[in-house]
């Protein structure tokens, strides 16, 4: 029973060992999501909450794999014995502590999360910029609202050189530091408006529009996809997002005029022309 006992405590301290130095990793340190602090206003704060929660759920998980084991180890039927072993019934504090600290776990994360959630989808008054994100199958269409300008797209193009389908991509323009208002529309089905290194997403419905807001901080370039199954191609619905300095946001505005793109994409495109009007405002 002793020598158990200490091999037990051994493969446990291992175990210990193994998370505490897979937690110094930089990966582990943003729960595995994509590298993308500092993106935008809000990224820091999303890493943060999961990468907190699941730290807390992993630690509830090694205590109760542990207690499991070693009721198993400790309480296991020995040589000779025979018969049920000694129940523990009807013990109040265990009881009372399996179900306060759960109710305790379950109202922090709620809390925190509320907390987030609030300041993520908290109105920015007079954005510095505003973008009609307009969803499609299978692509997307740009409105720069405030400049009165436009990009339409078309759905990724699989031509057989993989590193050629990104330039094929629509690419929407942010300029660096500015606070940014996006309007989501849909011209057909249900789409969802997802930039993966922004960490967040939301849906799009037709005949209603829905509003993101953030700061992107960061210049670089960014992927973005439809992440609501919406059809045969929904995997090649597809874009970019550039976030660039002021100038070279200007620049591409310029080059859309130039192009000709002046104007709005407007509801007239749409598929689904059977709505009323009160059905084609915010809901």
């Amino acid at each position: 029973m002793i020598k158990n006992r200490r091999r037990f405590a051994t493969l446990s301290a291992i175990s210990a060992a193994t998370l505490a130095l897979s937690g110094c990793s930089a990966e582990a340190q943003r729960g595995f999501l994509p590298d993308s602090s500092g993106v935008t206003n809000h990224t820091d704060s999303i890493i943060g909450l999961w990468t907190s929660s699941w730290i807390v759920l992993l630690a509830v998980g090694v205590l109760s794999w542990g207690l499991i084991a070693w009721a198993l180890i400790v309480y296991r039927r020995g040589k000779g014995e025979t018969g049920m072993p000694v129940q523990l019934r009807y013990n109040m504090p265990i009881e009372t502590m399996f179900t306060v600290i759960p109710l305790i776990l379950v109202l922090g994360f709620f809390a925190f999360t509320a907390r987030d959630m609030t300041a993520i989808e908290a109105k920015t008054e007079n954005p510095d910029v505003t973008i009609n994100v307009v969803a499609k199958q299978w692509s997307w269409d740009f409105n720069y609202v405030d400049e009165n300008v436009f990009d339409s797209g078309i759905q990724a193009q699989f031509t057989g050189a993989e590193e050629n389908v990104m330039e094929t991509l629509p690419t929407l323009y942010l300029p660096v530091g500015k606070t940014v208002e996006v309007q989501l529309n849909s011209r057909d089905v249900i789409h969802s408006f997802w930039v993966v290194e922004f960490l967040y997403k939301k849906d799009m419905f037709p005949g209603r529009t829905n509003y993101m807001y953030f700061t992107p901080e960061k210049e670089g370039t960014y992927v973005g996809k439809c992440a609501e199954l919406c059809g045969e191609y929904h995997s090649m619905m597809l874009f970019n997002v550039k976030v660039v300095s002021q100038s070279e946001y200007d620049a591409h505005i310029a080059s859309l005029a130039a192009r000709g793109n002046v104007g709005q994409l407007g509801s007239e495109y749409d598929r689904n022309q059977n709505l009323s009007k009160s059905e084609s405002t915010e809901g």
